[in-house]
Order: C-alpha cells, then structure tokens, then sequence
C-alpha cells in the first residue's frame, strides 16, 4: 500500500477531518474520467454538493479536496435548514482539455449507482450545460438548465443571501439592518459580485470594487460611473481608509496571516467560499474586533436553489428561505456572544447539534 493511500485512510477514518460515510473512486480509462466522489454525512438525508472538474497537481490532493468540500457542505446544508447531508464530488484533469460529452456521461453513471445517496449540482469547471448532460445518465442531478426543468444559474440567490448576511451584520454591530451610508469593499465582481453590488446601491451603500479581470470591472464602472469607484487590486482594497465591510467575492483563503493585520473594514461577509486560510484566523479577527460572518451560512442561497430544484424549482420559494439567512446570521452571532467564542466557531456548534439531533431520531 503507497503513502498515499495510507494519508487517504488516516485522514479518513483517523482525523478530525474526516469522519465520513462514504468515498468512491471512479474510473472509466474510455473516457479518462478519473473521480472522487465524497459523502460526509447523510443525517439530514441525501448529501448533495456540486461536481468540481480541477487539475489537480496529484490524486492525494484530489482526495484531500474532496473530503474538505463534502464536510463543509455537511455544514453549509446544516445551517441553510436544508434536509440534506454533505457530499461532493471531483473529476481530476483539466476540464479545457479533457471534458466530454462521454465523460459527463460516464460521471453520471457512477452518481446513478449510488441511488440518491449524492445529489450533484455545479461547482467550479463545471456549467449548467454539463449537469443537462450528467442528467441524462443520473436522475439526482440538480443545476440544470431552465429548458430542461431545472434552475439555472444559482448566482443570483447566492448574491442575495450574502446581502441578508450584510444586513444582519449592518443589525448586530450598528443597531440597523441597512447599508446605506456604509462604504462596502467588493472583491471579486464575476458572476455572484456583480449581483451584490447591485443589492448594495439599491441599499444606499457606497461601492469600492476590485477584480483580476478588467473587463467585469469596466462593465460595472461604466453601468454605475458616480456611484462604484475602483481599486488596482484586492491588496489596496482591504486597506481602503473608512471601509465598512470586507465582502470577498472570489477565491479562498482571502482571510489570512498577511490580510487580517491590515483590514479596515469592521466587518467582514462575502461569497467566497473557504475564506478562512487556517485554524485560528477566526480568533484573529475577533482579537482585532472585526465581525465576522461565516462565509457557508452567508453564501448558502446557491444550494438552497439547487436543493428546491429537487422538488420543482420555484424562485419566489427559494427567494423566501435565502431570506432566512438574515435570521440565521443573527442567530450566530447571538450564539458566539452567549458562548464567549468567534462567530465561525459558533456557527460550526449550531450545525454540529442539528446534525447530531437528526442522527438521534
């Protein structure tokens, strides 16, 4: 047995990561699909997570991330209030040159063997076009185009639920659920950044935006010249004298040794998944008195959509639970004050009981 799969197993049935029910390795050498497919918990039913096609530098790694995504998922849907579990799933290889329609499809029929224990969806290198065809093979398939019954983009209700979390952040540390007033700094202004600057001048809000693609931040620029001003990058935004509230829009790991130090902003709550580098930054920000709100809690009104999808999507149903989070949000904070802890570390509580309370019945 290779050091490799003695780390897998370590991590698995040894770890505080792991803990997981269910890890599938897939392999069709027709296509080149080369899968992992990972299901944390199925307490609150079937896990569901989307697919992420990567390429990864090792299959160590593809599993690594497998099992961190489907555990963060397991939470995520804790606290979304959904009746799913965790899971996710990984094709390793480079999706510009490897995706195909007979990869999608032989994808699917390992999802399909499974039977409903996993529900797929989108994740990153992977499109609503994609899950139409992992569709054809899989019936617990969600993120699907409008045409073929399904939802379509989930952006626009992640980008609402990151503004309920704002607003109740705006609630606890100001006494107010509103932006306006409040200078917001957006990095990352894509497919859910875009959407929340919207909600934000809606609000009143005053905007500061970054994004390493020009392009997304001319199109806001030029749809809003008085009200958006513009920033060379994420560096020089977080230090922005008088910033109110940090919302990172794009990749992990935003929130770390380096970034913390020299925010400016009091709050922190944005899209990007996996905000935290490291165990303890949490305590970081506290100790700095920045309000931090956590970013699975925040961002959950992409798998709120995808989950409805399941039970014939309706948006104004959907709309309505991403509203909760505003509740929840409040909720978390409550708690991290009543135990003395960082919001982050609250929230884990509060769906580690959910969790532990459903296993019970």
């Amino acid at each position: 047995m290779t050091d490799v799969t003695d780390g897998v197993l370590h991590t698995l049935f040894h770890s505080d990561q792991g803990g997981h029910e269910q890890v599938v390795l897939c392999q069709d050498r027709a296509t080149g699909l080369k899968a992992v497919i990972a299901i944390h918990s199925t307490a609150l039913g079937p896990a569901l997570g989307g697919t992420r096609f990567y390429p990864y530098a090792s299959e160590e790694a593809a599993v690594a991330d497998a099992l961190n995504l489907s555990r963060g998922m397991s939470y995520k849907n804790a606290m979304a209030g959904l009746d799913h579990g965790g899971g996710k799933a990984v094709i390793i290889g480079d999706p510009d040159r490897i995706k195909s329609e007979e990869l999608l499809l032989a994808y699917g029929r390992f999802v399909a063997s499974l039977g409903g224990r996993y529900v797929t969806a989108c994740d990153v290198g992977t499109y609503v076009a994609d899950m139409d065809v992992v569709a054809r093979e899989c019936r617990w398939t969600t993120g699907r185009s409008p045409e073929n019954g399904g939802a379509g983009d989930s952006s626009v209700l992640t980008a609402f639920g990151v503004f309920q979390g704002m607003r109740a952040s705006a609630q606890h540390l100001w006494g107010d659920p509103t932006l306006r007033g409040r200078k917001v700094g957006v990095a990352g202004v894509g497919k859910v950044g875009h959407h929340l600057v919207q909600h934000l001048l809606d609000d009143g809000a005053e905007v500061v935006i970054t994004d390493v693609r020009p392009e997304s931040v001319q199109r806001i620029l030029e749809r809003h010249p008085s009200r958006v001003t513009a920033v060379a990058d994420t560096e020089a935004l977080i230090r922005t004298e008088g910033l109110d509230i940090y919302a990172p829009c794009a990749l992990g790991g935003a929130l770390n040794d380096l970034s913390v130090p020299v925010l400016t902003a009091k709050v922190v709550c944005g899209a990007a998944n996996n905000q935290l580098a490291h165990p303890g930054v949490e305590k970081d920000l506290a100790d700095r008195g920045i309000l931090y709100a956590p970013d699975y809690v925040v961002n959950a009104g992409g798998v709120i959509q995808v989950a409805d999808e399941l039970h014939g999507f309706d948006f104004d149903r959907c709309r309505a639970k991403a509203s909760k989070i505003f509740d929840t949000t409040l909720a978390i904070f409550a708690r991290a004050k009543e135990d003395g802890i960082p919001p982050a570390a609250a929230a884990d509580r509060i769906a580690e009981q959910r969790m532990a309370e459903a296993r019970r019945h």
